[in-house]
């Protein structure tokens, strides 16, 4: 059966660190492609900070070009209103059916606020979610970090080391090479005047700098 990683995100702009994120989760889980996913219209962030979709989804397909094991998809840009993981996902279950198996990944920051995502009960019904540590975040994965109403859904598998929810979709913990690099810090430094050389990729550097942006 395929395995096809899910990897959405503002990448307000994409960087070092979700691309590192993205290798190493593909060789842990032996997936044979990840899909890269920039949301439109990010219901848990501030508008004035986030430039335009069809910037973000250049910088991408900028940054993945070298890589045949990443793709880009638009399908967040041309759905209309608020991009809800959600209907993310379920419209690749629909498009790959059951023959694929989906895994969801996201920072272990971002899960912790799954409860406040549309329809959240509904995700773990639809594909495996890989759950990713950002550098200098102290706190490890447990059972108490899956949402409280959702507890008793979920078991514990040693071999699999992952929280195996009812659906028989998983939860699985994965530590990676930590890279302290976040957007908001290349924003900053683009803003103050200072290099961002080696924070992302030259492509997208160039970019940045002949568009303007976060200027």
């Amino acid at each position: 059966m395929k395995k096809i990683g899910l990897f959405g995100g503002t990448f307000n702009p994409i960087h070092f660190g979700h691309l590192r994120s993205a290798e190493e989760i593909y060789e842990i889980f032996a997936l044979q492609k990840v899909i890269f996913i920039p949301a439109a219209d990010p219901p848990h962030k501030k508008k004035e900070n986030i430039i335009p979709a069809s910037w973000r989804a250049r910088m991408v397909k900028l940054a993945i070009a070298d890589n045949p094991r990443f793709s880009l998809s638009l399908v967040e840009l041309r759905r209309k209103g608020k991009s809800y993981s959600v209907e993310t996902i379920g419209h690749f279950r629909r498009r790959f059916g059951q023959r694929v198996q989906l895994y969801f990944i996201v920072g272990l920051d971002a899960f912790l606020e799954i409860n406040t995502w549309k329809d959240y009960s509904t995700l773990f019904q639809l594909c495996h979610f890989v759950i990713m540590a950002r550098p200098g975040f102290k706190k490890k994965f447990s059972a108490d970090h899956l949402p409280v109403e959702l507890r008793n859904s979920f078991c514990y598998d040693k071999k699999q080391r992952g929280f195996i929810h009812e659906s028989g979709f998983g939860v699985f913990p994965r530590e990676i090479t930590g890279l302290d690099i976040s957007s908001t810090m290349i924003r900053e430094k683009i803003a103050q005047g200072q290099s961002i050389k080696y924070l992302l990729p030259a492509g997208v550097e160039d970019f940045i700098y002949r568009h303007k942006l976060y200027q």
